[in-house]
């Protein structure tokens, strides 16, 4: 992946921290006994025009992380600011549009293309309805509007008549990217946007997302589990383990010299097209522990095969090892 040239910050996440509570069973009585630690303490950036891509296993906190940046689900704790204004506060104690004007610049692709699409309503009135809340576009031009957003995504216009369930999969995922870019947003979040696509239509689906971001200078958040689409479509990776952003580098790098063990483990992983190569497999024992009460100090040292009692005992530091890479771990001069 190639490197920026804008240097320009388009969103900044600080601190971000969010819990769900945990309560014991019962329908009258119900005591709180812990809560989930789904993200804590998350920071990045992502500039203009760029791909971060967010990675970890599953349960990790990935999607929690995007639907608080978006507000989806509110905060306990951070900030997170879109070209400088902090999202929060615009959207608790801002104007009518000012909540709109922000709302349209950051949008949201769902992983599910079968579920995210509303059956009852044609596709046309799934790609209109955001110029009826936004009142952005004059009537006397949806139709138009409606068209020229197919034609961006590879569709044809009489498409515009027909069901979601009249489509494949791949067509629906590149409908709901019509729908994102109705409001001609800046910065747009994919959640596995290719996870539940056959594989050849997962390269196209990928390819439109590249092509989109050059026309139109999009800032994505791609959330992934998938590495290989991860290295074909992000300028940088942070990488993501039980709530908490363990590494951060461009793309090339990372791959290339991960060095957070979890990184490594995870990059071992990645099958190799070529049956004479040989890749030894990193196994971490144990299973991942329960985010209601996550390990203390350095929450991978339970499956960490280079733990020693530094790690049981205090929390690493977020550390810059190199041109826009950072990690945290204590032993991270062991591998780089």
């Amino acid at each position: 992946m190639a490197q920026l040239q804008s240097q320009q910050v388009v969103l900044e996440a600080k601190g971000l921290v969010k819990y769900f509570p945990v309560y014991t069973k019962g329908i009258v009585l119900k005591k709180r006994v812990g809560s989930v630690h789904a993200v804590d303490g998350v920071s990045f950036q992502i500039r203009e025009g760029e791909t971060l891509a967010l990675v970890g296993e599953s349960g990790c906190g990935k999607t929690t992380t995007a639907k608080v940046i978006l507000n989806l689900e509110a905060p306990d704790a951070g900030q997170a600011f879109f070209e400088g204004k902090e999202i929060y506060s615009t959207l608790k104690r801002g104007t009518t549009a000012e909540k709109l004007a922000l709302r349209r610049s950051m949008q949201l692709v769902f992983q599910n293309p079968y579920g995210s699409l509303d059956p009852r309503m044609t596709v046309y009135d799934i790609l209109s309805e955001p110029f009826e809340i936004h009142r952005h576009v004059p009537k006397s031009e949806w139709k138009e509007r409606v068209y020229e957003l197919l034609r961006m995504v590879g569709l044809e216009e009489y498409h515009a008549e027909r069901y979601p369930h009249e489509f494949s999969g791949g067509q629906r995922q590149r409908i709901c990217i019509a729908r994102a870019l109705a409001v001609d947003p800046k910065f747009i979040v994919a959640d596995e946007p290719v996870s539940s696509l056959d594989v050849s239509i997962r390269a196209q689906i990928l390819n439109l997302l590249m092509d989109l971001q050059k026309q139109k200078n999009l800032s994505y958040l791609y959330i992934s589990h998938d590495l290989s689409s991860v290295r074909q479509i992000s300028h940088r990776v942070a990488v993501m383990y039980l709530g908490e952003i363990v590494e951060e580098a461009p793309t090339d790098e990372l791959f290339a010299r991960p060095v957070h063990p979890y990184t490594q483990a995870l990059m071992s992983a990645v099958p190799i097209p070529d049956p004479e190569t040989k890749v030894q497999r990193i196994i971490l024992p144990g299973e991942v522990p329960s985010p209601i009460n996550p390990p203390p100090a350095c929450r991978f040292h339970p499956r960490c095969p280079y733990a020693t009692d530094i790690c049981r005992e205090k929390k690493p530091e977020w550390e810059k090892i190199g041109p826009d890479h950072f990690v945290s771990c204590h032993h991270w001069r062991k591998f780089f």
